[in-house]
């Protein structure tokens, strides 16, 4: 089953191998249409009916709305009257500056568990090689969810080249993230003056995956790393009462033995950062999931977004 209703996408083929194929550079107007994003969510009074006496009555429920699309006439979910719908064509015109002027290029772009959830990606332009020849891209997601799963969120994601693993850009405090709740008006430029779409930004991640690809990491060092990341969603309340994941943390160290996607190069031999990148590679490609798109789903927003952002705060432990 797949969760990707229809997307657009440039460069290389996305993780489902479904999509619309585009030439760099197309108008965002294009990218809304081979995306599947040239819909409206509308919203109608929650009605219902009521018999007395056999005679069918109407009535409405004033607190609460059904959101459906408006070329399907497709319900997506009830929310309270309260809440602020963000469109489709709002997630698109997000980088339209960045992307005519800023440097950015669109990369993908599409529509999830049929429109309840959309998301678009942009490459920023920023990368870097760390040793090896080990390249890693900056990019900026924008997603939201119409189905009370998802704040409106903008972030900072890295993708290394050699495996395609995603990792969120954590910067200390600030996480390289935005989150606007549905409760609250999405304003597209206090987004960006949050999130300080600065150079600066990119360059305090480089720094950090320097320090790690400079930090060798013993065997034993690397398997309590392993156990103390790889842990069971719900045991978390505290690291003694923690669950691990034993099929996790053995998929993971072979990762990280050499069997990982770009673990021989030496910035991640025996490193803090092949320790990150074997949680991230397992996450992305390999943790059980119903599909594929399942597991991208988690891993961008879910419980695997969280357990490599887990990886990345030990990881750094081990070279504070």
């Amino acid at each position: 089953m797949h969760l990707v209703q229809s997307m657009a996408y440039v460069n290389e083929t996305p993780w489902h191998g479904l999509g619309n194929r585009l030439a760099p550079k197309q108008p965002l107007e294009v990218w809304a249409e081979q995306a599947g994003m040239d819909w409206k969510i509308e919203a109608a009074d929650v009605r219902f009916d009521t018999e007395d006496n056999g005679t069918e009555e109407h009535g409405v429920f004033p607190d609460q709305k059904v959101l459906y699309r408006s070329d399907t006439k497709a319900p997506l979910s009830i929310v309270s009257n309260r809440y602020q719908v963000v469109q489709p064509s709002e997630i698109l015109e997000f980088y339209r500056d960045l992307t005519e002027v800023g440097g950015y290029e669109m990369e993908t772009a599409g529509v999830l568990k049929e429109g309840r959830k959309l998301w678009a990606l942009a490459r920023t332009g920023h990368t870097t090689a760390l040793a090896g020849n080990d390249r890693v891209h900056g990019y900026l997601l924008l997603a939201t969810a119409c189905d009370g799963t998802l704040a409106t969120t903008a972030q900072f994601t890295s993708v290394r080249v050699v495996c395609n693993n995603t990792l969120a850009i954590a910067l200390g405090e600030k996480q390289g993230v935005v989150k606007v709740p549905h409760r609250s008006h999405f304003d597209p430029k206090a987004v960006k003056r949050q999130l300080g779409l600065a150079t600066a930004t990119w360059d305090d991640f480089i720094a950090r995956m320097r320090a790690l690809s400079e930090c060798s990491v013993s065997a034993s060092a690397a398997e309590g790393f392993l156990r103390r990341v790889l842990t069971y969603p719900g045991s978390e309340v505290s690291m003694d009462a923690r669950v691990v994941n034993e099929r996790a943390v053995r998929a993971a160290h072979e990762l990280f033995a050499g069997k990982g996607r770009g673990a021989t190069l030496s910035s991640a031999s025996a490193t803090a950062w092949g320790l990150v990148n074997s949680v991230t590679e397992f996450v992305d490609h390999q943790r059980q999931a119903r599909s594929g798109d399942h597991r991208r789903d988690a891993a961008w927003f879910g419980q695997g977004a969280a357990l490599k952002q887990r990886a990345w705060n030990e990881a750094m432990l081990l070279v504070a």
